[in-house]
């Protein structure tokens, strides 16, 4: 499902690029003076987009500024969450775990997560954690978020994570390895008073 929405998005922005290229491109050329088709309306340096009679047409219209400034907004707001959706690290739906008989299966990988999740949390002074698998099916990574209690040391929450939660997870999916970057962050607490 991901590939075909991966796709989509290629296309929609191939597509999107390519109008953006001929029309920026057609108007560059009449701005200059070039030659354009024809058919195109704008012809010359001097052409506008609007004339003065199409912008004063709407004018006693109250709706008509405020809706061309609504739908350009608009506009605008969704260019910029589909560029920040393409920042996103994508999470993987499912690893390819090799059964011992040859043939692979798959592992959802929000399962996987979950049970990442679980192991972390049951680490002495991990008070929350939180994971995320990245990468390729057959080579996943892992994003660890773990939220320590204040007496948790961070080195033996590490080594910890790295040996049972990580290995655990190595040895049940029969990965040759499971790389992670790990982010650590204490519970925030109020000290005591001494009386």
């Amino acid at each position: 499902m991901t590939a075909v929405l991966r796709r989509v998005d290629r296309t929609v922005l191939a597509l999107a690029g390519l109008v953006l290229v001929v029309g920026g491109g057609a108007v560059f050329a009449a701005g200059l003076g070039l030659a354009v088709p024809s058919w195109w309306p704008w012809s010359g340096p001097h052409d506008v987009l609007l004339s003065r009679s199409e912008r004063q047409h709407y004018r006693s219209d109250g709706w008509w500024w405020p809706a061309v400034i609504a739908v350009l907004g608009l506009v605008v707001l969704l260019a910029l969450w589909w560029l920040i959706a393409q920042f996103r690290r994508a999470r993987l739906a499912e690893v390819v775990v090799d059964s011992g008989d040859g043939e692979e299966a798959v592992v959802r990988g929000r399962a996987l997560e979950a049970v990442l999740a679980a192991d972390a949390e049951a680490q002495e002074g991990v008070a929350r954690a939180r994971i995320a698998l990245t990468g390729r099916r057959s080579a996943p990574r892992a994003r660890v978020a773990l939220l320590l209690e204040p007496h948790a040391s961070p080195a033996g929450a590490l080594a910890t994570l790295a040996a049972e939660a990580l290995g655990n997870a190595r040895a049940g999916t029969g990965l040759a390895a499971l790389p992670a970057e790990a982010r650590l962050r204490a519970v925030r607490h109020q000290a005591s008073r001494v009386t």
